[in-house]
């Protein structure tokens, strides 16, 4: 293609003559202080990463110029209206940091001291626990399991009922005590007892959905491969609108957020409005008139 016949286009999400595209794949800080396994640290990467600025670049060919290597321009996607502001309004009101996942949630539910393959299975534990079941809950059974002893060698040696004891009350306990046993064994069979590192493999695992994979991919990982929904992100994000059309189930939800918010915000969405539904945005009988949204929330105009 020669030069004369090809015009730039260029997008940027921010000013900036030295702007550089952001690759697939950003990381998310990891574990503990940068460390995805064996202590290597991964500071000075992901604060280069940081402050990279996110640029899409189109080419247009002329008419004779067109062929089967031309890439068309894109037009412009679909995005909610007043998403950011209301996105402003949400920080506002998560800024103290005092909900239970700021607390509770599955970073605070490993071991720190523990070795990074043990760490990693425990995140994969406290997720698979989390499903259906209050944070305070998850938090307590992750705290008897680790004073038990939380390790994959550990727990494929305790029997299904004293392993019942430890993780009640959570929610489908029975299940999960099957799910924990078959997934264990094939950690120690497949991986040396360290967990999967690719979504894929992660939700092959038995009681391991999508959800999950994409947050222990965030916390054990330190690879954000996707928005982590919940229950709590799929009703805001519908409640907000921030889906082109209403949306039947958390991982429809996922796919519809993932095609228009930008990636360096997904490892925020899930921690930011998992604690707005648990404050604010309540399943049932939200407090919209203490909402910094009210006057921007569709779901708020029909109260």
């Amino acid at each position: 293609m020669n030069a004369a016949g090809v015009r730039m286009v260029t997008r940027s999400r921010s000013q900036g003559s030295r702007a550089r595209p952001r690759r697939g794949g950003e990381e998310a800080a990891p574990l503990q202080r940068g460390e995805a396994s064996g202590g290597r640290k991964s500071h000075s990467r992901v604060k280069c990463q940081q402050k990279s600025q996110r640029v899409n670049v189109a080419y247009e060919a002329s008419d004779g110029e067109k062929g089967e290597d031309t890439e068309p321009l894109k037009a412009p996607g679909w995005e909610p209206q007043d998403w950011q502001q209301q996105l402003v309004n949400i920080r506002t009101m998560r800024s103290g940091k005092d909900a239970p996942v700021d607390q509770l949630g599955v970073e605070h539910c490993y071991d720190p001291s523990a070795p990074p393959k043990v760490r990693r299975y425990q995140v994969l534990l406290s997720l698979m626990l989390s499903s259906q079941t209050k944070d305070q809950v998850t938090a307590g059974a992750m705290q008897r399991l680790r004073a038990w002893g939380l390790t994959v060698d550990s727990i494929l040696q305790t029997d299904d009922s004293t392993l019942g004891t430890l993780i009640y009350p959570v929610g489908f306990w029975r299940n999960k005590v099957k799910y924990i046993k078959q997934t264990s064994a094939i950690l120690q069979q497949r991986y040396g007892g360290d967990i999967p590192a690719s979504v894929t493999e992660l939700v092959a695992l038995p009681g391991v959905g999508p959800k999950m994979a994409h947050l222990a991919m965030a916390v054990a990982w330190g690879t954000v491969s996707g928005i982590a929904v919940d229950t709590h992100v799929h009703r805001i994000a519908n409640r907000l609108r921030w889906t082109k059309k209403t949306t039947k189930s958390p991982e429809e939800t996922r796919t519809a957020l993932e095609e228009w918010l930008p990636r360096e915000l997904w490892s925020e969405i899930n921690g930011l409005l998992v604690g707005f539904g648990q404050q604010t945005c309540l399943p049932v009988r939200p407090r919209c008139q203490a909402c910094l949204n009210r006057a921007l929330c569709p779901a708020a105009q029909g109260l």
